[in-house]
């Protein structure tokens, strides 16, 4: 069958821009490196024409200095082509390079914005308000619960400035005749023993006797020798 329709050929990739920029690149290397040596073999020549004297050698000498030129003019031009050759590959290099990085940021913005949409879905900005609007009222309703728990039971809220006043001066007419008694308040003063009469509102004692004069003296009562009253002897024997 190979015979018949031959075999399929195995074609080679056609060449990246980088590499047709690099081929000549090389060939405008080695075109330059023949410019120099022309220049060099042209000072060269001008150097004998100086020397000689005119005459049909020193026309020679021109005629040779003159083919150099020519070759190194033709030299020069093809080096200015490979250049601008060089130049065009460069500038489709860079447009194929931004195309690329192109591609790649469309790519990326594709990816990015179908992440943002999936996260879009389940973030919703109503949610967002309705959350804020219930953390205000939350916040509302406990400032009410602390200033109810805050109030004071039974306190007049009407006192003015004028009764502050008052209650400051009496205060410190308290305090006056409190103090008047050695300058010690009486809070501050040594208690006074009661007098037991006057509570008991007893009657006078009868006229002759008296409570504070000397009282009779009772009769010593004999006492054994353990120091007990002793027993008459009389009591003993009936």
């Amino acid at each position: 069958m190979k015979r018949i329709f031959g075999a399929k050929n195995n074609k080679e990739p056609p060449p990246s821009i980088q590499d047709a920029s690099d081929r000549i690149n090389k060939r405008g290397e080695s075109v330059e490196d023949k410019v120099k040596r022309l220049d060099a073999e042209l000072c060269k020549y001008k150097d004998q024409i100086k020397r000689t004297r005119p005459g049909p050698a020193q026309e020679a000498i021109k005629a040779r200095a003159m083919r150099v030129l020519k070759q190194k003019k033709m030299y020069e031009g093809q080096r200015d082509m490979l250049y601008n050759q060089t130049f065009n590959l460069d500038q489709v290099s860079f447009a194929a390079e931004g195309l690329k990085d192109a591609q790649q940021t469309m790519t990326a913005l594709k990816s990015a914005n179908k992440e943002l949409k999936g996260m879009m879905k389940t973030v919703k900005i109503q949610d967002i308000d309705n959350l804020q609007d219930e953390m205000m009222d939350l916040m509302d309703v406990s400032s009410e619960i602390q200033d109810s728990l805050g109030r004071s039971y039974n306190v007049p809220d009407d006192i003015d400035e004028d009764d502050l006043m008052g209650e400051l001066d009496a205060l410190e007419a308290d305090m006056g005749n409190e103090t008047e008694a050695d300058g010690v308040p009486s809070y501050l003063q040594p208690d006074k023993e009661p007098d037991l009469d006057e509570e008991l509102d007893l009657p006078p004692p009868p006229p002759g006797r008296t409570t504070t004069g000397p009282q009779p003296e009772r009769s010593a009562q004999a006492e054994d020798e353990w120091g007990l009253p002793a027993v008459p002897r009389a009591s003993l024997r009936g």
